[in-house]
């Protein structure tokens, strides 16, 4: 054994999910080691969050965790596992109440924590942190955690780029330091990936940095399946104009459905119930039709001067805007927003991926040993998310991967000694050295492309081309080597961020050709109709280094 670090279980991302999941194996008995390419509880989706967190506990009404989870399954379109919206809905309250008792901050009134509608749900389920601090108290909360559990330790500013597995079975994983390109080994009997999703990958994005699709591409790599991939969920309001500096660009959603935000058309009407859709004054549209009300509204020459629509909060008070949104008006201002007096312009953005690593209930893939959690995870959440679920999945999924891997941990560790020996860059052969002007400029063609043709409206002729175009993009990057410099290694994180968001790039545009009908985030101008016969998960695998659709599963 000769891998320079040894747990029980490795985390690799450290957002809500995998220190969730950290917590969990730790207080199951296990040494984890928590790995992120940034500071631990400071990267990643969830410290951005500041929206709310669905669970029934029902704190002010008479609400349950079915009632949830019919909510949740309509939202999905009827493609939701069944058995994972089950979990996620009846767990969410156990970890609402843990996190309380951890002093997580949640709104009370009367003594009782808050709750509040959102788009979708029937009652008021909600749970949040006053000024839009939800998912910054979350992540805080959760690092307090972490660092009193005596079993786990902690490694920031690592990249992992690949799992090692022996006969089926996860060995542990080979990382990069980024700061100075050293190679880190890993052994572990089980590893977790909770890395987030993969939005950066669109031109229009409310991702951070490293939601490239990490935990996508690192388990098709180790033989694991992906599901659903084809579902890319736009948030409808993103913020589009006037300039917004330092805030999170999908902000709006609370200010919406707490204060009665109009969305307006061009013309200064409001456009939803054109469509079909109950939405005045309430907020109350699932997010993948409010996106396309928008889309078409634009489309027919009736969008705002920014290619959008209007947000409006002029007809509330600004006493009644502080005293729900307190410090952020101020922010807003200094930001030239003055919300009394003038609408923002807001647009669909790229905002979470519904599909993602094929698991079971117990969070495990069909990898022996190897978990995974939170939006890394396919399935729960059928073709539509429904709207506060995002938070509630990687506290539920979180808990029970670090629970279910800490059970599995016996054994003996498998690490082989020639893993640890490999080298991270040892292409330098035929092929073309990196030029950090190439790497940008693919990355940048990607998100391109994704936006283009694999958006908010797909048809077959897009996604062909599209699919071609990320081939192309796929070839010309792995045709190029990182040289070493000193020692040091330039670049070498970002080729192989780049070489996996290609990876999963191709995953969406191949399952959005598969899938030929229209249904939830998934909408093909060229089938424009739910087909009931397509009433199944499409399931991608890596077939010679190929994403292929290697079979589909019916919902049940």
């Amino acid at each position: 054994m000769s891998a320079d670090i040894q747990r029980d279980i490795l985390i690799v991302g450290a957002g809500a999910a995998g220190m969730y999941a950290a917590i969990s194996a730790a207080r199951n008995g296990a040494s984890v080691l928590l790995v992120d390419k940034s500071i631990i509880g400071r990267g990643g989706a969830t410290v951005m969050a500041q929206m709310t967190v669905a669970a029934a506990i029902g704190s002010q009404t008479d609400d349950h965790w079915s009632v949830h989870l019919e909510d949740t399954l309509k939202s999905g379109r009827n493609l939701c596992d069944p058995t994972l919206a089950r979990v996620l809905c009846q767990e969410a309250p156990e970890r609402i109440r843990e996190m309380d008792a951890w002093n997580v901050g949640w709104a009370r009134e009367n003594g009782l924590i808050r709750q509040v509608t959102a788009p979708g749900h029937r009652q008021p389920r909600c749970v949040y942190v006053d000024f839009l601090n939800t998912g910054p108290a979350v992540s805080g909360t959760l690092r307090k955690q972490v660092i009193q559990s005596s079993g786990v330790d902690r490694l920031s500013g690592v990249t992992i780029i690949e799992l090692k597995h022996q006969d089926q079975r996860v060995c542990g994983a080979i990382g990069i330091e980024i700061d100075t390109g050293r190679r880190v080994s890993i052994a572990a009997k089980s590893v977790i990936l909770a890395a987030g999703g993969l939005t950066r990958l669109f031109d229009r994005n409310s991702a951070s940095l490293n939601m490239g699709g990490d935990a996508y591409a690192l388990a098709l790599q180790a033989g694991a399946d992906l599901i659903d991939m084809e579902f890319v969920q736009f948030f409808p309001i993103g913020h589009l104009a006037p300039r917004l500096v330092g805030m999170d660009p999908i902000m709006w959603d609370p200010f919406r459905y707490k204060l009665g935000g109009r969305l307006l058309n061009g013309q200064r009407q409001e456009f939803a119930e054109n469509y079909g859709l109950s939405d005045s004054g309430t907020y109350s549209a699932p997010r993948d039709e409010a996106s396309f009300a928008i889309l078409r509204e634009v489309a027919s020459g009736r969008g705002s001067p920014a290619g959008g629509a209007y947000l409006s909060f002029e007809h509330i008070p600004e006493t009644q805007l502080r005293s729900a949104f307190g410090p952020v008006i101020d922010r807003l201002k200094n930001n030239g927003i003055d919300l009394c007096t003038a609408p923002v312009e807001v647009a669909p953005i790229a905002h979470y991926h519904m599909g993602g690593i094929r698991v079971n209930e117990q969070m495990q893939t069909n990898i022996e040993g190897l978990y995974a959690a939170g939006e890394a995870v396919g399935g729960a959440n059928g073709a539509n998310r429904l709207s506060g679920n995002a938070i509630s999945e990687a506290f539920v999924f979180g808990e029970r991967a670090g629970r279910f891997a800490a059970h599995y941990r016996d054994g003996e560790f498998l690490w082989r000694e020639e893993w640890s020996n490999t080298q991270a860059a040892d292409l330098n052969d035929h092929r073309d050295p990196v030029n950090p002007c190439t790497l940008g400029r693919v990355l940048t063609e990607l998100q391109k492309t994704l936006w283009e043709d694999v958006g908010l409206v797909r048809n077959g002729t897009g996604l062909t081309k599209a699919l071609n175009r990320i081939r192309h993009l796929r070839d010309e990057v792995a045709q190029l080597y990182v040289p070493a410099d000193d020692g040091y290694i330039p670049c070498l994180r970002e080729w192989h961020d780049l070489g996996a968001s290609l990876l999963v790039a191709e995953t969406i545009a191949l399952g959005a050709l598969t899938r030929t009908e229209s249904r939830g985030a998934h909408q093909r101008s060229d089938y424009e109709n739910t087909d009931p016969d397509q009433e199944h998960h499409l399931v991608i695998g890596l077939q010679h280094r190929t994403p292929r659709i290697t079979g589909s599963v019916a919902v049940q």
